[in-house]
């Protein structure tokens, strides 16, 4: 590889995550949610009544960055604080129904963005890309690699 291209990988990278970050924010805003609020939203829809460190645990993010996010979203009336039943120092959050009602949008705007960018991909281009981000994810986690489907499929 020319020394010119040894961080040509990494520079293109940065820019797709960027830029799909970006596009997604702005059809976000238009729902009145700003970048990280959609993460939180849809992981309490997958499972409510997470912990705040249970949810920056899932996230990737600092507690208090979560902490924050959190008292924005209850603030526009999306979420609730509930103490816990065993422990009333630990609060669980959960979606409110104005929550509920806003997932539709918050997983319409994903989707849009994905159409968007996966634009003149085919179905096998796809696939091969969705492995190759799990490999570059797991690497950069430390993480064992979690593949889907077999590795056979690869080969086709």
């Amino acid at each position: 590889m020319a020394k010119a291209d040894k961080t040509a990988t990494m520079s293109r990278l940065h820019s797709a995550a960027r830029l799909a970050r970006t596009a997604l924010a702005a059809r976000l805003l238009a729902h009145g949610f700003y970048a990280g609020q959609d993460q939180i939203m849809l992981a309490l829809d997958r499972e409510d009544g997470q912990t705040p460190g249970n949810l920056a645990g899932r996230l990737g993010v600092r507690p208090p960055t979560i902490t924050k996010t959190i008292n924005r979203l209850q603030a526009q009336g999306f979420l609730e604080k509930r103490a816990s039943n065993a422990d009333a120092r630990q609060a669980h959050i959960f979606l409110t129904d104005a929550g509920r009602e806003t997932i539709r949008a918050i997983e319409k705007s994903v989707k849009k963005t994905e159409k968007q960018a996966l634009k003149g991909l085919d179905k096998k281009d796809q696939k091969a890309l969705f492995k190759l981000l799990a490999r570059i994810e797991a690497n950069l986690s430390n993480e064992e690699l979690v593949l889907i489907d077999d590795d056979a499929e690869l080969e086709d």
